[in-house]
């Protein structure tokens, strides 16, 4: 089961524990990628691998380098309301094949599967803890 441990200790900005590896991510975008940005990068980084196994899966072989740009839509609120994708790959597909791959990479990408409405954070809270 993936676990990541987050720890702020002033502001805005927060170290990750990831297994041995760290990673900061600071709110207000002042001093490392901000929370937005990195779930757009965890997304793109999702898709590349799923893109691959679908290319493989439906028909188009080896995509060769593939480049994402992932944009992210905000409404009123500063809050994240649309994403896009503007994916480019190496290898040459007709355009039916291209779209099967795609389609194919959301089902299996797993991230694209976390963002939904039904999947919310259960909580537990300690006070007083340091």
């Amino acid at each position: 089961m993936p676990e990541v441990t987050t720890t702020s200790e002033a502001g805005y900005s927060a170290e990750n524990d990831v297994r041995d590896f760290s990673l900061t991510i600071d709110a207000t975008g002042e001093d490392a990628p901000d929370t937005l940005e990195t779930l757009l990068a965890a997304y793109g980084s999702c898709y590349v691998p799923a893109l691959r196994v679908g290319g493989e899966q439906r028909g188009a072989g080896d995509l060769g380098k593939i480049e994402i740009t992932v944009n992210g839509g905000l409404n009123d609120d500063d809050k994240l309301d649309s994403v896009s994708f503007d994916i480019k790959w190496e290898a040459e597909t007709d355009d039916e094949t291209a779209q099967n791959v795609i389609d194919r990479a959301f089902e299996l990408c797993k991230v694209h599967d976390a963002v939904k409405d039904s999947l919310h954070a259960d909580t537990t809270v300690e006070t007083g803890a340091f």
